[in-house]
């Protein structure tokens, strides 16, 4: 059971709503994309799951239906309000009106020790939220959100690619990053005017990057790497590391940024000092 675009628009009118665009408010109106994302996220009974940007509730009561403990976070107070009456049958489900970007995680994640992240991310959230749980919450295992395509390719990309960035290798450090599969602009409610897609995050049981290497020190790096995408790293890294350090890493001075894979940007870290 979920919404349709008639269900969705009858909803926001008995509650006064209306998309808020300052929210990136696209609401999933489509009851076989629901079924979809439920499906390929592969979320059972046996599951803790947490989703962000409830909304109307649409995937929340796709979720609900696998038989999971939910949890749906709800920045919104009038949608928090319409979801909560949506899912009230729900004994599974939990809604909280929360921020998702100032919440005490650890707090409202207390009841499991693993986590399955569910969600249609606002665009103007996606990238430092994931960003930020992956750093910071290691509750969350895996993560399966539907975000705008160039977000969703930047999470996955591979070295070389042209939406390799330091977003990449942050993933990369902690997760295996895959994209599933499209979702078009014609399921939500507005219709946005980009395409979107399904991406899967499975964090890794220990951090690509041998732990003994400074993390706050590696990623210094790679931003300075990726701030100038077109200097090569003997330029990019100026003051910060110097060509024997590359070289010793195993990295040709000549190199760019995007040409750096995970490993190596840890081999050069382990080589700066403090």
């Amino acid at each position: 059971m979920t919404h349709s675009r008639k269900d969705a628009a009858a909803l926001l009118d008995a509650h006064g709503l209306s998309p808020r665009r300052s929210l990136g408010q696209n609401f999933v109106v489509d009851p076989n994309t629901v079924r979809r994302i439920v499906r390929l996220a592969g979320v059972t009974a046996s599951d803790h799951v947490v989703e962000v940007g409830a909304g109307l509730g649409s995937l929340t009561l796709g979720l609900a239906d696998t038989g999971a403990d939910v949890i749906a976070v709800e920045h919104d107070a009038g949608l928090a309000a319409a979801v909560t009456e949506v899912v009230a049958s729900r004994e599974n489900v939990r809604v909280v009106e929360a921020d998702a970007m100032a919440l005490d995680w650890h707090g409202l994640l207390a009841g499991a020790s693993r986590w399955v992240l569910v969600a249609n991310l606002p665009y103007n959230v996606a990238t430092p939220m994931v960003a930020d749980l992956l750093d910071d919450v290691h509750e969350i295992q895996r993560f399966f959100v539907m975000v705008q395509r160039e977000v969703a390719e930047r999470f996955a990309a591979r070295p070389g690619s042209k939406a390799y960035g330091a977003l990449s290798v942050k993933v990369a450090y902690w997760a295996n990053a895959r994209l599933v599969g499209d979702v078009p602009p014609t399921v939500f409610l507005p219709r946005p005017k980009v395409m979107s897609s399904l991406v899967e995050i499975t964090r890794r049981d220990t951090p690509a990057v041998d732990p003994s290497v400074d993390r706050e020190r590696l990623f210094t790096l790679v931003r300075a790497g990726f701030a100038h995408r077109r200097k090569t790293l003997h330029n990019a890294l100026a003051g910060l590391a110097d060509d024997g350090m590359l070289i010793d890493a195993g990295i040709a001075p000549s190199a760019r940024a995007e040409e750096l894979d995970v490993d190596a940007w840890g081999r050069l870290a382990a080589l700066v000092p403090r």
